[in-house]
């Protein structure tokens, strides 16, 4: 899934606490935000290896949301809140394509590394690939509401996921195309950090 959509996912999570519980509303939209966007870190350093933990952020969340739900402050409602949304991005990466340059031709089995079992996750390929029709749609279906449901500056954010992930669904067979074109440019320096699928 693209970017746009695994914060709006974040959002999501988060929302039925506008209505549920306003006054920690706002700290629970920021770290599930934050906790949606932090494995994506990782895009030129092992990507949906070195900061994906799908089983970690589980198994830590479990803990993490009881002592917010007994002691909700900042602090707790926010670590709580980053662990869930990076539960659920580790988690739903595997729902999507694999870690190759074009996902729609279906020849990576790496979806998401697993460091608790040792090895990579096979792709279940729902959202065929990251830009996908059916991930914008992922992303439309849960971006319109939120506008409504939510304040600024979420609702910008919102807003900006929608207008990102329409151009990059747009955009994105091209750029798999331009990709290693334009990181064959790369000074020499540089090279290492260039992901193996982008490069020439």
């Amino acid at each position: 899934m693209m970017l746009p959509t695994h914060a709006v996912l974040g959002l999501a999570v988060a929302a039925p606490l506008v209505a549920l519980r306003p006054e920690i509303a706002p700290v629970a939209l920021a770290g599930a935000l934050v906790g949606s966007i932090v494995p994506d870190l990782d895009l030129y350093a092992g990507h949906r290896r070195t900061l994906h933990y799908p089983t970690g952020y589980a198994i830590l969340s479990l803990p993490a949301v009881a002592v917010a739900v007994m002691a909700p402050t900042t602090a707790t409602v926010g670590i709580a809140s980053v662990l869930v949304g990076a539960t659920v991005h580790c988690r739903l990466d595997r729902y999507g394509g694999g870690l190759e340059l074009r996902p729609w031709e279906g020849t990576s089995e790496r979806a998401v590394y697993d460091h608790v079992r040792g090895r990579w996750r096979r792709p279940k390929r729902w959202i065929r690939y990251d830009g996908s029709p059916e991930d914008f749609l992922l992303l439309a279906s849960l971006g319109v509401p939120l506008l409504v449901v939510l304040d600024d500056p979420f609702r910008i954010v919102v807003a900006a996921a929608l207008v990102v992930g329409a151009v990059y669904a747009g955009l994105r067979r091209q750029l798999a195309t331009l990709a290693p074109v334009v990181f064959g440019y790369a000074p020499d320096r540089l090279e290492r950090y260039v992901p193996e699928r982008y490069r020439p």
